[in-house]
């Protein structure tokens, strides 16, 4: 078949926002480095971090072997498709690169950032913002070439079936590549988080609460492992971690959409190319909405946070009036109704952000109240974090429910029985809610390049107005990568419950498989005694399979499911931060060490051991996210295998709903109490050194792996799941036949 003329948009868009990528990452490189105090601290972080994430690849690259040799196992057993190996190595290639650049921009624009802040506020804020930027575009440039490699390719060499086959197999084996993405994003998400959350907290701890001296201060022994920490976990590891996002709701829409249409060949390929083509648009876009982000000297967090929204909302407003075009042109199905679908998507994702901004934003009630609370010491601090925190679920739940409701109903034509269309409509608006993620990412990885600045303004000993820009900078950056995460955390609830209607035609596929090899299927549910033909189960639609395989809440292998799945997302952050507590003492004994033992540290008259705190932060997180990583993929095998298809429904179902709530709860407190001790600081109750910062000190340390470690890493667990299901359905399909 031709390859549409339509779909060389997509690999134009991407090659489109790699130039724009190297276009900033060339503007900030132009930018001085400061003093060469700056430029010496920014290359102390830049080493640290590149080598924290040389050691992690090396530990994945192991799991990846491994994971590799079983996949090349179950296709030679004809339990998957032979394409499967090579899909998931390169996206697992892929997501890792774009974590890497994001990260290495980084490290080169902190101090780029402190240094442009002395001009002005609004010189480090374009300088910082428009670093993040190369991290956002990379993301999306990437995940739409590695998407239009797979597409060529698998279009030039599966043959001998008919073309609407042929676009089943095609969309399906793709989405396998989102499984390498998530495998190498949970890793840089847990262990990033790990790394970053031990410095932070072993500094915090003893610098500020024992030593009473300030954030990111010289004398600090954890301050370079903790500014090396903020790049691995919130950049390389949300690069990763959107990156899957980003090609898994594409890549599943288009599954659903060549589902759907099956049985009309020109309306399927509409259906195929419709997410990606959205997604090319909303480059563009995006790139535009990059340049319309300024502010001017003296700006208040209000007004911060609204220079940031005019790029992020122009982009938005522009892609849904985009959408329509787009869906005219193509000619798809019930287009209005389509249109609306990805127009609801792009709401759910703005309303997620503004109910984030609002529960963990200074300049509003909730984090004040926060603030408020530490009068009366750490504990209120953290039993009001935590009530802040769990109301703050109401609003993106109630967002998301809504969402998947109106989707649905709109691209299936308010008709419920039109299943297909339905679950290609929610597949949709969780494209829509990421179209513009070229600029969205940037508003979340410019969160650490500020906190950096910070960092290198503070120990280059820069004039205080410069921390005191590099300050709201990174006030702004809390409330950013607050509200980035709970972005996250929306589209994967959008894009796991897609991904789950796209595990049942891995089933079907499955099953097909298994009948081409000779095996009658007679054991199901409700099939006949004489078994199921190819053709039965090539024509049978998703209730067929949900009967078939008795996925009713009366089969208690759905039941136990569930209750396993909901089990993951708890015992995964009770691991993950256990490990942070771990790593965290361990900081915080070296810290009193050096204090202790090397005279002279705390009146700057003696260097601290820099390396050594680093070098724990690393073995640390190195050692501690193999079993958390590691569940995630077994879990969802065994399960297979001993409950059946059924069994693996109940736990997808389990995983997402309790880990999108837990993760909404967590990140929001996080960034609660992480903003009321910068809302003490600015002078409120008492101002840096009372009481009352010294209770908001411990619950941002009680916050930090909520946010940044356990927090965001639930929403990955959710999609690998879904993705580990999905690769290895062929094998469940074979248990649950035995």
């Amino acid at each position: 078949m031709n390859i549409p003329t339509l779909f060389w948009m997509v690999p134009a868009a991407s090659i489109l926002a790699l130039c724009f990528a190297r276009y900033f990452f060339t503007k900030m490189m132009r930018v001085s480095e400061g003093t060469p105090r700056m430029a010496e601290i920014a290359g102390h972080v830049r080493v640290g971090a590149m080598s924290y994430l040389r050691q992690q690849y090396k530990v994945v690259g192991w799991f990846f072997l491994a994971l590799c040799i079983l996949f090349i196992c179950l296709a030679f057993f004809n339990l998957q498709n032979s394409w499967v190996p090579a899909a998931f190595l390169t996206g697992g290639f892929f997501s890792g690169l774009a974590g890497y650049i994001g990260m290495r921009t980084a490290t080169y624009a902190s101090a780029r950032t402190a240094h442009a802040a002395s001009e002005s506020l609004n010189a480090g804020l374009r300088v910082a913002f428009r670093s993040g930027a190369v991290m956002g575009l990379v993301v999306v440039g990437l995940g739409l070439l590695d998407i239009s490699i797979w597409f060529i390719a698998l279009n030039y060499f599966i043959d001998g079936i008919s073309e609407t086959e042929k676009m089943v197999t095609i969309t399906t084996t793709m989405l396998t590549f989102g499984m390498g993405a998530s495998t190498q994003a949970l890793f840089a998400r847990v262990g990033g988080g790990i790394y970053t959350k031990a410095a932070d907290v072993g500094a915090d701890l003893v610098g500020k609460v024992e030593a009473g001296i300030p954030e990111d201060d010289p004398r600090n022994p954890a301050t370079i492992a903790d500014n090396v920490g903020d790049n691995v976990g919130d950049v390389a590891g949300m690069g990763a971690d959107l990156y899957e996002s980003y090609c898994g709701s594409i890549l599943a829409t288009a599954a659903l959409g060549a589902s759907a249409f099956i049985l009309n060949p020109d309306m399927q390929m509409k259906a195929i190319l419709a997410p990606m083509i959205i997604a090319s648009i909303g480059i563009a876009l995006s790139i535009i909405g990059i340049f319309l982000v300024r502010t001017k000297e003296g700006a208040t967090m209000r007004m911060l946070l609204g220079s940031l929204g005019v790029g992020v909302n122009s982009s938005s407003v522009l892609i849904a009036a985009a959408t329509f075009g787009i869906m005219y042109l193509l000619g798809i199905a019930n287009w209005v109704g389509v249109s609306f679908s990805v127009v609801i998507g792009l709401i759910v994702g703005i309303v997620i952000g503004q109910s984030t901004e609002r529960y963990t934003s200074h300049s509003y009630k909730p984090t004040q109240d926060i603030a408020e609370s530490a009068e009366t010491g750490p504990a209120t601090v953290i039993i009001k974090g935590i009530g802040t925190g769990m109301l703050s679920t109401a609003i993106p739940v109630i967002a998301v429910v809504a969402g998947i409701t109106l989707s649905f109903l709109c691209a299936s034509g308010f008709e419920p029985s039109n299943i297909g269309m339905g679950l290609y409509g929610i597949g949709i608006a969780a494209v829509g809610m990421l179209s513009t993620l070229g600029i969205t990412l940037a508003t979340d990885a410019y969160g650490p390049i500020a906190d950096n600045a910070g960092g290198n303004a503070q120990m280059a000993g820069l004039d205080p107005v410069v921390r005191e820009r590099t300050d709201a900078l990174d006030a702004l950056g809390n409330t950013t990568a607050a509200t980035g995460k709970g972005f996250a955390i929306g589209s994967a609830a959008l894009t796991a419950l897609a991904l789950l209607a796209s595990y049942i035609e891995e089933i079907k596929i499955g099953m097909i498989r298994l009948l081409e090899s000779g095996k009658q299927i007679n054991t199901l549910t409700v099939v006949p005694e004489g078994g199921l033909t190819k053709q039965a189960v090539h024509d049978a639609g998703i209730q067929d399979f949900m009967s078939w395989f008795d996925v009713t809440l009366m089969n208690y292998k759905v039941l136990v499911g569930m209750f396993i799945g909901a089990m993951m997302a708890f015992v995964f952050c009770g691991l993950t931060m256990n490990a942070v507590g771990r790593a965290a003492g361990k900081m915080v004994d070296e810290v009193r060490r050096q204090f202790r033992e090397i005279k002279g540290i705390l009146t700057g008259e003696a260097t601290p051991d820099y390396a050594r705190c680093v070098e724990i932060s690393t073995k640390g997180a190195q050692h501690e996210m193999i079993l958390p990583s590691a569940m995630a993929i077994v879990i969802p095998i065994l399960t297979g295998v001993v409950f059946g298809v059924a069994g693996v429904m109940g736990l997808l179902v389990g995983g997402l709903s309790a880990g999108f709530v837990l993760a909404v709860f967590m990140a929001n407190s996080g960034g609660a109490w992480d903003n009321a001790k910068k809302y003490i600081e600015e002078g409120s109750h008492g101002g840096k050194g009372s009481e009352a910062h010294k209770a908001a000190v411990v619950g941002d340390t009680v916050g930090d792996p909520f946010k940044d470690t356990s927090g965001p890493s639930l929403n990955i667990l959710i999609k690998l799941m879904s993705m580990v299901a999905i690769v290895v359905a062929g094998l469940t399909v074979a248990f649950s036949l035995l």
